[in-house]
């Protein structure tokens, strides 16, 4: 299995920046793709930004331009680099770590960080 922990969360000012991380340890595998989710009050849990193995990212077109997501092969490590932060991003943020090869499959959350933005 896979075991994430998550850190970075706070509050910021708009404007700010914050910088999230998710660490995994356990059982990685030869192919990976991590996830950053959020999810607000009273909202669906959304996609923010995702990294495969190749290094092939996607973001959500609200946070293009102000979020970069990014892995530490040798911490075994995801960020969530967030510039230019906005209210709206206020959520709690979860990493997501898919973990596979030919013979196993792993699928493991992080416990969640809160992000709160605001004056």
């Amino acid at each position: 299995q896979v075991q994430l922990v998550e850190s970075g969360g706070g509050s910021v000012q708009p404007g700010g920046s914050l910088r999230l991380s998710c660490a995994a340890s356990g059982s990685i595998l030869s192919s990976n793709a991590m996830t950053w989710y959020r999810q607000a009050p009273g909202s669906q849990r959304e996609l923010v930004a995702s990294m495969a193995s190749g290094a092939s990212t996607t973001y959500a077109d609200s946070v293009k331009g102000r979020f970069t997501i990014s892995r530490d092969n040798a911490k075994n490590t995801v960020y969530l680099q967030m510039n230019s932060l906005e209210p709206e991003d206020t959520a709690v943020y979860s990493c997501n770590w898919k973990t596979w090869n030919l013979i196993r499959k792993y699928d493991s959350w992080g416990q969640g960080t809160q992000v709160t933005v605001s004056s």
